[in-house]
């Protein structure tokens, strides 16, 4: 989480949401690491956890991310969580919840619904109040 929590900071170098994310294999390698970039690139996909995927996929040379965890200072949305299912991302570490836009336990939970082909293990609340602080603070900011 330390690492996306870094990942997250160097987002408010160019003004976007700190977030990030980070992939690592089944080893503990590192693959990617991505914080959000949508103001940057003016995209609304560039949310940290797709671009860390992203990378990880081109790394590994396969979309097939089996046995990688995917480790985002926020709960992920509806795009990201159904990006780490249709990526068969075996697990998810996530810091802060997301109650406005969350689809890991939130408002829905894709990442467990049994109509879907794949179901990552999920972990919350990982250093959660430092990946909150970042955030609250950022908004309090643009207040």
């Amino acid at each position: 989480m330390a690492r996306a929590i870094d990942a997250a900071r160097a987002c408010l170098a160019h003004d976007d949401v700190p977030i990030g994310a980070v992939v690592t294999a089944g080893d503990g390698t590192e693959l990617a690491v991505a914080g959000n970039e949508r103001e940057l690139r003016g995209d609304p996909t560039a949310h940290a956890e797709i671009l860390a995927l992203r990378a990880a996929a081109e790394r590994r040379g396969s979309w097939h991310l089996e046995g990688c965890t995917l480790t985002v200072t926020l709960e992920p949305c509806a795009m990201c969580a159904g990006a780490l299912v249709l990526a068969r991302v075996d697990r998810v570490v996530f810091g802060a919840e997301d109650p406005k836009a969350g689809f890991a336990g939130s408002l829905g939970n894709l990442l467990a619904d049994a109509r879907l082909n794949h179901r990552p293990e999920v972990t919350s609340g990982v250093l959660a109040e430092p990946c909150g602080d970042l955030l609250r603070d950022f908004f309090r900011a643009r207040r």
